[in-house]
């Protein structure tokens, strides 16, 4: 291993892997299961100088759906050890630049640079999900078209919103948990490690913590926004489904008065005078058909069709 190396990176390092970055390094690799803990004993630990963190991360791992991970982190004033198990796209990001800036060559600048690239990667998301809410948002609150009343599509447009709005609550909630692991592990090994931190990283710290403060801030509007659509599609399905329920109430009550006028000419008595009328049976069609349309007609001076 170059003797000048601050940053190592294991991406579901093998034991061969594992083993030659203790033997080189001296500092214990932790495994899957010890950073799947959440309790902030087992995440924030300090070991004389070195601090072995752990947080979750949102990986997009081998599929389109964001899904959380976990991240360790192993800090010692000589290297950076990190230890993930997907492919994580702020690392990508951070390694493309990494070595070009003098304060990266050493282990805490390697460590709050890393901690920016996850911040910006957040703060890019957190864009993107407002994006996608804002076109819901649209979409559920436009002006309705005159095909849009089709009950097949309301049903089909409702559902692919719930959806919509249940993917991006699910995505800021895991944003939400990354930037609360980057909350608690930043000030821990600021405090833990001031002893031999350069004092030039503690405008970058202060800055961080201040983005980290702003990010949670819109990270809770998008999840009220989140909530506000949620009630708002349910409340559409609520109309949609009254809709229905008026619409069955009009052809049940619209067809008892023509039943009624069917039962009476339907009944068997011996002495009915429409029986020997040569109108009797246009006038009884017409009957039905006039008491089908007056509670139309009704419904519709009321206002209630």
């Amino acid at each position: 291993m170059p003797s000048d190396a601050v940053w190592l990176d294991l991406l579901n390092g093998s034991a061969e892997e594992k083993a030659f970055v203790e033997r080189e390094t001296g500092l214990r690799v932790p495994d899957l299961d010890s950073l799947r803990e959440i309790e902030s004993s087992s995440r924030l630990v300090a070991d004389g100088e070195v601090l072995y963190l752990s947080m979750p991360i949102i990986s997009r791992g081998d599929g389109p759906k964001p899904v959380v991970s976990v991240l360790g982190l192993v800090l010692s004033p000589k290297v950076l050890l990190t230890v993930r198990f997907a492919p994580i796209g702020s690392f990508d990001s951070f390694a493309g630049q990494f070595g070009q800036a003098a304060d990266n060559s050493c282990s805490f600048g390697a460590f709050v640079g890393l901690l920016e690239a996850i911040i910006d990667r957040i703060a890019d998301a957190l864009e993107r999900i407002r994006g996608e809410l804002d076109g819901i948002s649209h979409a559920a609150f436009e002006a309705e078209q005159p095909e849009r009343h089709s009950p097949a599509r309301m049903d089909r447009v409702l559902r692919l919103s719930l959806r919509s709005i249940g993917r991006m609550g699910e995505y800021v909630s895991n944003v939400r948990d990354t930037l609360l692991g980057v909350e608690r592990i930043l000030p821990f090994a600021a405090e833990q490690a001031r002893r031999w931190i350069p004092p030039e990283y503690d405008h970058r710290v202060r800055t961080l913590r201040q983005d980290i403060a702003s990010l949670n801030d819109y990270d809770a509007r998008l999840s009220d926004k989140v909530q506000f659509l949620l009630d708002a599609t349910l409340g559409f399905i609520s109309i949609e489904q009254n809709n229905t329920i008026k619409i069955l109430t009009v052809v049940s009550v619209v067809g008892i008065p023509p039943t009624l006028v069917a039962s009476i000419y339907g009944m068997n008595f011996k002495f009915m005078p429409e029986l020997d009328w040569a109108l009797g049976y246009p006038w009884g069609l017409a009957l039905i058909v006039l008491s089908g349309i007056l509670p139309l007609v009704l419904f519709r001076v009321k206002g209630w069709l």
